[in-house]
């Protein structure tokens, strides 16, 4: 499996976003990118993180940050979560795990003791070059926003 650090060059992709239009990350080449994975839409820690980052989503771009969030599901189900919540970034459809392959952040997750393989909270912060600045594996949906900003000021 890949582990992307600070300092590796952030793996180029192209996927779809909730409209059917291809994105890739050189669109976001000269911007800051806060690249987030998470498993699944409307579910409670993914729509946590997603409405904290929505709340606080023009104190990001006033910082230079666009913000992209990647799942496995579907156009169909981005395009629900985004209309239920007002989001007002970027979702990237990702049901082949190509992006998330990428990205290394498909793997064996432990929940209750009980093993199974899925997708792990993972958020990149980028820069304008296209390095990875930050690596944040232990998420706080609820919050996430601040544990971004506290990092990166």
């Amino acid at each position: 499996m890949i582990t992307l650090k600070a300092g590796d060059k952030a793996p180029d992709f192209q996927a779809k976003n909730q409209d059917g239009e291809p994105i890739t990350l050189s669109d976001f080449k000269g911007k800051k990118l806060i690249l987030y994975f998470y498993p699944k839409d409307n579910t409670p820690g993914c729509t946590a993180e997603a409405c904290n980052l929505n709340d606080n989503y023009s104190e990001l771009t006033d910082k230079g940050f666009e913000v992209v969030g990647v799942s496995p599901d579907n156009i169909e189900s981005h395009q629900k979560f985004i209309a239920k919540y007002n989001l007002s970034f970027h979702l990237v459809a990702d049901p082949e795990k190509e992006v998330i392959n990428k990205y290394g952040v498909w793997g064996e997750k432990n929940m209750y003791g009980k093993k199974s393989m899925g997708l792990l909270r993972t958020t990149f912060v980028i820069d304008e070059d296209g390095i990875i600045q930050h690596v944040f594996k232990r998420v706080k949906t609820k919050d996430h926003t601040n544990q971004i900003l506290e990092k990166v000021n």
